[in-house]
């Protein structure tokens, strides 16, 4: 079924991508989205969509009509705005606060302080074991889900008190970018209980002298942004920063582990840990979709989209479009990956891309040379995410070069 936008047919979806069966395989739907048409209507939710590459790039370039002020999920923003839900000129000044402190300039100064904490995640895990005994352990809970929540909150200066509230605090601000589904109210119970803890970690009283979150406060004295800004600004990094990376990483070793040739490509040549990274990123996006609303009537295609009407924007199935990748679905260290999406693009491009090619990076380079082959021990387990492409068991097997 197709309807007529100004004389350009759009084609209608009854899909759902919310269903459980669609967040735990959202290949086949993302499929369905892209070739349907470059720009398609979902009925359920009213909302138009774009997955095909060229539209996705468009949709997030055209900042000033695919505005995110008024909220990047499917409904109106539920509380305080952040950098990402902020078009221009408020946007400007905070993330231009950001940027500075997030540079690769100042991440390239925690290199050493990132490798003795991925050693050390290592040696805890592997360091008993002689060479060449096979190791088993959980990629996500036991490397991914600890990396991150360890080297991020410590960075922004965020103590070590309760850190396990992390994953859980950002998981639920994803899924609020969703509908109010199953899953979404779930988190419920915990919501405010978990902003209040977060927003508490985020005071300048409650940081430590030293990281992005005093480095905040220190712009705000400055009056590059509003002093009630900055506790925002440091949750934001921790709200956006966290999660992403953690499934960032657990797809990392996720695409190792069932393309074992590429581990042996990465072990010859340990200076691919980047660009790993960034093909992981492409191949398993970690954050799926995010919406857009317009500011007017936008042509897109030939196809014209109404005024203040959501467009969903997926990342996932323009990271895997053939129109822009050969062999889309395979995770390959030949490819040049630069390009791809899953840190967004344009002015709202994640703003601590730097600090996840850093963990991953390291991450890598320490554990290639003491492990020789990565393979899956039993089948994944999916934490279903509206938003995300979440994790919530990956046994891997481990051979010890």
């Amino acid at each position: 079924m197709s309807t007529a936008t100004h004389g350009a047919t759009v084609p209608v979806l009854e899909d759902d991508p919310f269903t459980s069966e669609n967040l735990e395989n959202p290949l086949p739907l993302q499929e369905r989205l892209r070739e349907a048409g470059p720009v398609v209507f979902l009925r359920k939710y009213g909302v138009y969509a774009v997955a095909r590459y060229d539209e996705v790039y468009n949709t997030l370039a055209n900042w000033q009509q695919m505005t995110s002020g008024s909220g990047v999920g499917l409904n109106e923003p539920w509380r305080a705005r952040g950098l990402l839900q902020m078009d221009p000129p408020e946007h400007d000044a905070p993330r231009e606060v950001l940027a500075s402190i997030m540079s690769a300039r100042v991440l390239r100064s925690m290199q050493d302080s990132c490798r003795e904490l991925a050693e050390s995640i290592l040696d805890d895990l592997l360091g008993q074991a002689a060479r060449g005994a096979e190791v088993e352990l959980d990629g996500y809970k036991d490397i991914g889900s600890v990396f991150p929540v360890n080297f991020f909150p410590g960075a922004a200066g965020i103590d070590e008190d309760q850190r396990e509230n992390l994953v859980p605090y950002a998981d639920h601000i994803f899924n609020r970018l969703g509908p109010m589904n199953e899953i979404a109210m779930e988190g419920e119970p915990r919501a405010e209980a978990l902003a209040e803890w977060a927003t508490a970690k985020c005071q300048r009283h409650a940081l430590k002298p030293e990281g992005f979150g005093a480095d905040i406060w220190a712009a705000a004295d400055r009056g590059e942004i509003l002093h009630e800004a900055a506790p925002l600004l440091t949750r934001s990094l921790l709200s956006a920063g966290v999660d992403t990376t953690v499934y960032g990483i657990s797809a990392m070793l996720y695409a190792f582990a069932t393309h074992p040739e590429q581990w042996a490509v990465l072990r010859q040549n340990p200076g691919l840990a980047r660009l790993a990274f960034d093909e992981a990123l492409r191949w398993e996006s970690p954050v799926q979709m995010i919406f857009r609303k317009t500011a007017g009537e936008v042509s897109l295609s030939e196809s014209v989209i109404p005024a203040d009407t959501r467009v969903l924007v997926c990342f996932a199935a323009a990271n895997r479009d053939p129109r822009r990748w050969e062999n889309p679905s395979v995770f390959d260290l030949s490819r040049d990956p630069s390009g791809h999406l899953a840190f967004g693009m344009g002015i709202h491009q994640c703003v601590g891309q730097h600090a996840a090619r850093l963990q991953a990076a390291t991450l890598l380079e320490s554990l290639a040379p003491r492990v020789e082959s990565i393979e899956l021990a039993a089948p994944v387990a999916r934490h279903h995410n509206n938003v995300l492409r979440g994790w919530g068991a990956m046994p891997l097997r481990l051979r010890l070069a």
